[in-house]
């Protein structure tokens, strides 16, 4: 499916991206996508290429709409790191950005996905499985995963590795 995301100044100097869909509506993406992203973002951290703000406004057909602001320096990071390798003007590229801040907030967030991925001064090492739901596991109308449901899907892939 084609779907057109219109880009233009938005308020206070972000980029706005307007999608005529909901977050829950992007599709998933491939793994190595994904990981690719994650590598472009820590390069980004690590030339301090700080982004700009951008803000998402997804308008469904009935209507309703959400808007993400992505406005956090860390965030604008990630999300200009996406663009530069992917481009944020596609489905795709949106998929790839909001799976990649799902997946960062969720190693933030959930202690039982610690044992999943390492951190290290080398990079960071995250579990295949891992890798693999949050590449594939549907968005929530917030843009955010479902935790409890990436860690169903990883529970029936990983035998006692979920507690």
């Amino acid at each position: 499916m084609h779907v057109e995301v219109r880009i233009h100044p938005g308020p206070a100097g972000a980029l706005l991206y307007e999608v005529p869909l909901g977050p829950e509506s992007l599709p998933a993406v491939e793994s190595r996508d994904l990981i690719g992203a994650w590598d472009a973002a820590r390069e980004a951290a690590e030339r301090e290429d700080w982004g700009e703000a951008r803000a998402v406004l997804f308008r469904r057909d009935g209507g309703s709409a959400t808007e993400l602001v992505i406005a956090d320096a860390d965030a604008r990071c990630w999300a200009g790191a996406v663009d530069q390798a992917v481009g944020l003007d596609t489905l795709y590229g949106l998929a790839l950005c909001f799976r990649l801040l799902g997946l960062i907030e969720l190693l933030a967030t959930c202690p039982w996905a610690r044992g999943l991925f390492d951190v290290s001064p080398d990079g960071t090492t995250l579990h295949p499985a891992l890798l693999a739901a949050a590449a594939r596991a549907p968005l929530e109308a917030d843009g955010r995963f479902d935790h409890a449901g990436i860690r169903r899907a990883l529970a029936t892939r990983l035998t006692g590795s979920v507690r």
